[in-house]
């Protein structure tokens, strides 16, 4: 992999990505307008970033990444199914999604429902049908799994952040909102990597602190290209932290204290995952990526 730029091992995860998430449907007994709505969110594009970090982490551990192709697109099927229902008239009430109409102005409110719960549910199936994971691994992974995009994380985040509309929230609110609505599951998709990967005690402990620091900086470039990101680029509205009175880092650290924050969590990502001992390159390339993203 090292011959790769990381521009080219990107496209490369990528595509594998894009050419599995389709499969995964083939042979399953889904009534059609259901599984229309599904694949439509689910192959409408994106960084794909989740399902890259769990394979780019069983490269660093000289691991064939493809152990982790599951869980990699269970993963992004979770995601998915979040951006369906973040993009709901009772919710953010979106209209386009990854320039394209949203799931609910393509399909209707309730397909768009339950295209979201099909999703989220259909995830679990995938990895517990896995060919490539240990029986004791799978529950261990399902567990992780659950907790990360349940009421105890990224569900938690969302309705904290729900309640926090209209109102300003002190730094220690926003930041567990952020860790839940976001950096729940894109940690989840580095150490279940690491996990599949085999990684020690100690490796495991910093690998959940690159884990942390990447997700909270990820959430705060989100905040920041909601202010100055290309609405084309980022194919949807800008300004819509704004509209719904929502709290957000340039708001409550100014957007030059907002940026200096995403600088400071990406050099703790970095120095972390350094202590790690691994092949870290592209997992350092990718949380320079996350600081200059701009979609």
């Amino acid at each position: 992999m090292a011959h790769l730029s990381f521009k080219e091992y990107l496209h490369e995860k990528r595509n594998i990505i894009e050419q599995a998430l389709p499969t995964y449907f083939e042979h399953k007994m889904i009534p059609i307008p259901l599984k229309e709505s599904m694949c439509y969110s689910l192959q409408a594009g994106g960084k794909r970033l989740r399902p890259v970090l769990v394979l780019a982490m069983l490269d660093a551990f000289q691991k064939e990444p493809l152990i982790g192709l599951d869980v990699a697109c269970a993963i992004e099927m979770v995601h998915t199914y979040s951006l369906i229902h973040d993009d709901l008239p009772a919710m953010d009430d979106d209209q386009l999604r990854r320039n394209l109409p949203t799931n609910h102005v393509k399909f209707g409110e309730a397909t768009a429902i339950l295209a979201g719960d099909g999703l989220l549910t259909f995830s679990f199936q995938v990895i517990a049908e896995s060919k490539n994971i240990a029986p004791e691994m799978k529950v261990q992974l399902i567990q992780q799994f659950a907790k990360a995009a349940g009421p105890e994380g990224m569900v938690a985040g969302q309705i904290v952040d729900m309640e926090a509309e209209k109102r300003q929230v002190s730094l220690e609110e926003l930041t567990y909102i952020h860790t839940h609505k976001t950096g729940d599951l894109l940690a989840f998709s580095i150490e279940s990597g690491a996990l599949l990967a085999g990684a020690s005690e100690q490796q495991m402990k910093y690998i959940h602190q690159y884990a942390r620091s990447l997700g909270l900086a990820f959430q705060i470039k989100d905040d920041i290209l909601d202010v100055e990101g290309d609405e084309v680029t980022l194919g949807k509205h800008v300004g819509s932290d704004d509209e719904q009175e929502k709290s957000t880092y340039p708001k409550l650290l100014t957007l030059q204290g907002a940026k200096q924050t995403l600088y400071e969590y990406i050099e703790e990502a970095k120095q972390s995952i350094q202590k790690a001992k691994i092949h870290d390159q592209y997992l350092l390339n990718l949380a320079d990526y996350v600081m200059t993203r701009n979609s």
